[in-house]
């Protein structure tokens, strides 16, 4: 022991009350005793020596570093300054336990600063949670290992942890956590967070306060995720969530707006327990005056008359005063940019449309005469911007020259924002890239040129479809390969096998069907969009064949049978063209076809042996504005397809009425008429564009020349899941869930198909996965229908009625599968019972 004065001047223990709730510490909670000093007559001393003791991974260098303390330097014992470095360590929350030692010897002091490092967390768990809920969990709180803990990170993650259930409707769920020490590591601890969600909290009731204008079912109707649990939303969750709240109470004000309450407006809101799992929600509103427009001005406009831009604003004097429907017209805000990405002509989008790329338009509102509004419009129209470079990024297995000729926005053209809209949905058309990841980069480069680029994601687009059904009283297996983005170009190039050539978006179909002896079927067919690669004009090729006998129940023994056979050889070939009129969204196709029909001892039919010849020329009308293939959010598809035959009874000159003609001269050639109609129509019925409403209205008619020589194939089965197992006679398979397959067809001595059907759709759609590996959507649906004999028994409104759910998987390997129960309403054609719950399994069908 040095014989010296030796005085522990400083002794400061930090385990400091009330840690629990302060993350650092004031200067006045580290505290150091000068207990044999004069506190009066501060003396000078030399750092003779700093060391640091008790740390661990922490290196003591830096931690010296950071204190300002250097060896040499003077400093005044008793002070403060010490004090104010203790305190600096600790805030740093790193140590649980701070403290300095100092040694006095004549004028030099010897310092040592004494710490305790906080435990590090060596793992992190979760109790009472689903695994799928840890995982997402684990993602939010980005947990890292082997860190100290802190208690702002227990803080913070508690706090985390409890926002995510709230949103989730778990108002009322408790986190805890518990530490343990971990056996194997030093000073390490395992942090658990214990959690227990209980009840979910669903919202009873909505209430409004303050509205004597506006209906209050009009204010929750505004609203589009907060609702009352309640049969009318019956799709919605009724469940809290904070950040939708605040937006419902915008829109909220903005129907307030549209309504001519210009200063309407939420004041406030409160919630309140019903019971343990109920809450309610009030709202207190204010409308104020209802405005009208009185004058609108226009400046700075010289592209555009006064007369044009006032026709597009479609607002007249007098008008109840609506901002939203001000904003869409105008093109400002989020309802300018919606209505610009659907296609609608605004003042914006006719001078983004015309190259004005820095259009600007702002609206100024002047009340007026109390309940008045004159609205002044800035416009400054920017210079006519164009196109620079076109860039693609991202492809890697389609051709840029492919890409591009689906792109019409081009280098040298002056820029057009509806095309730029246009081409991306073209391109998400294609089925090659991942479109909900499709955003394209507008760069200008100069007060008039401009860069576009294209960040594409491609997604595998060939299908392998393995599948089983159960058609024509046998079970039918499948095979179906689809090579969705094939090159023929490169099919005699060795080094372009990969696994096939590819990139050119031609698409080749190998199909076979076979139920063993009874039935064999193959197909095969080539559709090339580009025909020369210059002109969006397609050519479409296809070859078939099918056989089978008359043993087709699995239970019978073909040797036991005659000689009973069917089969069918056909080939058509198409060109089609996409068209500019009345907008690029048309397409019309020609088809050329043949079948021949081979049959011989085939009973029950209008004809059992010969062969018939049918060559139809089809017409097809098309319309496709939809935003993607695989989950349409909105557009739609419109479909007129005429398939005619010529009148051979007009020319052959022979008497159809005649009974006595045989079979094969009535059928030698096949004539009939056809007409089939489609519309589909996709409406979002949420902001996030997730919940679409699907409309789907379709009818098909089989006539014929001569009402002596009807034709016995290319009629309809209505009915099923629409996969009747193989093709029966020519016969086209609808689907119709809640009953099975064929079930609406009436029956007749003629076979069993219809000259006519009607089938109508609604259905709800909502997706639980959306990405380039899988898509996955669930529906609800509504569907009614019917078959007829012959068009004099045809009707509208005689429908068969069902009620179903399903989901629907889409991997890009196998295509789209789907699963659908429905509940028929009504009897089947031949029976006194009604459908009741059927289940449908479909591969590559979509309703």
């Amino acid at each position: 022991m040095r014989d010296s004065l030796k005085l522990v001047v400083c002794f400061l223990s930090v385990v400091l009350m009330g840690i629990t709730s302060s993350y650092a510490q004031k200067n006045d909670s580290v505290q150091v005793e000068f207990p044999s000093l004069d506190y009066g007559n501060p003396k000078k001393y030399v750092i003779e020596d700093i060391t640091v003791s008790g740390v661990k991974y922490l290196s003591p260098e830096i931690i010296i570093g950071t204190t300002g303390l250097t060896k040499g330097d003077s400093i005044y014992l008793p002070s403060d300054y010490i004090t104010n470095i203790l305190s600096q360590l600790w805030s740093q929350r790193y140590y649980s336990n701070v403290r300095a030692l100092v040694e006095l010897e004549g004028d030099k002091a010897f310092i040592e600063i004494i710490l305790k490092e906080r435990p590090r967390v060596s793992a992190w768990a979760f109790t009472g949670v689903k695994k799928s809920e840890e995982k997402e969990l684990r993602e939010k709180l980005n947990l890292k290992q082997r860190v100290e803990l802190s208690d702002f990170a227990i803080s913070n993650s508690v706090d985390i942890i409890s926002r995510y259930y709230d949103d989730d409707g778990y108002r009322n769920a408790e986190v805890k956590v518990k530490q343990r020490p971990d056996s194997l590591l030093d000073n390490f601890v395992i942090v658990t967070f214990d959690i227990d969600k209980k009840s979910k909290v669903k919202i009873q009731e909505v209430l409004f306060e303050g509205n004597s204008k506006v209906e209050t079912k009009d204010l929750k109707k505004a609203m589009k995720q907060t609702k009352e649990k309640s049969l009318i939303n019956l799709f919605k969750s009724a469940k809290l969530n904070q950040q939708s709240f605040s937006d419902d109470k915008m829109l909220v004000e903005d129907y307030l707006h549209s309504k001519g309450f210009r200063d309407g407006r939420v004041i406030t809101d409160s919630i309140y327990n019903i019971s343990e799992n109920r809450i309610g929600i009030k709202l207190r509103v204010e409308e104020g005056e209802k405005y009208h427009y009185r004058n609108i001005t226009w400046v700075g406009n010289e592209k555009y008359s006064n007369e044009t831009l006032d026709k597009l604003l479609a607002i007249n004097s007098g008008d109840v005063y609506d901002k939203k429907t001000m904003d869409a017209q105008l093109g400002v805000g989020n309802d300018g940019a919606l209505a610009a990405s659907e296609g609608k002509i605004n003042v914006s989008t006719i001078y983004q449309n015309d190259g004005h790329l820095t259009f600007q338009v702002q609206p100024t509102e002047k009340v007026v005469a109390g309940d008045s509004i004159d609205i002044d419009v800035k416009i400054v129209e920017g210079k006519q911007f164009t196109i620079n470079n076109v860039n693609i990024i991202g492809n890697n297995r389609t051709n840029d020259r492919v890409i591009r000729r689906e792109i019409y926005v081009r280098p040298g053209e002056i820029y057009d924002q509806s095309m730029l809209y246009f081409s991306m949905r073209q391109l998400g058309s294609m089925g090659h890239f991942n479109p909900e990841n499709m955003v394209p980069d507008i760069q200008p480069i100069s007060d008039q040129l401009v860069d576009i680029g294209f960040q594409l994601e491609e997604t595998q687009s060939d299908q392998l479809e393995l599948s089983g059904g159960w058609g024509g009283g046998m079970f039918v297996a499948s095979v179906s390969v689809m090579f969705n983005n094939i090159s023929m170009r490169k099919f005699f190039k060795g080094d372009a096998w990969r696994p096939y050539p590819s990139g050119d978006n031609q698409k080749l179909r190998i199909s076979a069907q076979t139920n063993g002896t009874y039935y064999q079927a193959a197909s095969v067919s080539f559709v090339e969009p580009w025909l020369g690669g210059r002109k969006p004009n397609s050519l479409s090729a296809s070859i078939y064949y099918s056989a089978e006998n008359d043993s087709y129940s699995a239970y019978t023994n073909p040797s036991s049978h005659s000689n009973a056979r069917f089969m069918t050889l056909g080939a058509s070939l198409g060109l089609g063209k996409r068209l500019t009129w009345p907008d690029p969204n048309f397409n019309l196709m020609g088809e050329l076809s043949y079948q021949a029909y081979n049959l011989r001892e085939w009973k029950s039919f209008l004809m059992e042996d010969g062969v018939s010849n049918t060559l139809a020329l089809t017409a097809t009308l098309m319309r496709n504005s939809t935003d993607q293939q695989i989950y349409p959010r909105s557009g739609s598809e419109l479909m007129l397809k005429v398939a005619a035959t010529p009148p051979w009874s007009v020319f052959s000159g022979k008497d159809y009425s005649n009974p006595d003609m045989s079979d094969q001269e009535r059928y030698r050639w096949i004539e009939y008429y056809k007409i089939n109609s489609m519309g589909r129509f996709f409406v979002p019925m949420l902001p996030n564009k997730k919940l679409v409403f699907m409309a789907r209205a379709e009818f098909g008619y089989l006539g014929s020349y001569n009402k002596n020589n009807p034709s016995p194939f290319e009629g309809f089965t209505l009915g099923g899941d629409g996969v009747a197992g193989y093709n029966l006679y020519g016969v086209e398979n609808i689907g119709l869930r809640g009953y099975s397959n064929g079930a609406l067809t009436p029956y007749s001595n003629q076979g069993v198909q219809a000259q006519a059907y009607i089938k109508y759709t609604a259905e709800l759609r909502y997706p639980i996965v959306l990405s380039p590996n899988s898509s996955v959507y669930a529906a609800v649906f509504a569907e009614g229908g019917n078959a007829f004999y012959d068009f004099k028994s045809f009707n509208l409104f005689d429908v068969k009625k069902s009620l179903g759910a399903g989901i629907r998987l889409f991997l890009p390997v196998v295509g789209m599968f789907g699963i659908d129960w429905g509940y028929g309403f009504d009897k089947v054609a031949g029976s006194n019972t009604i459908s009741g719950s059927q289940f449908h399994f479909s591969i590559g069908q979509t309703f």
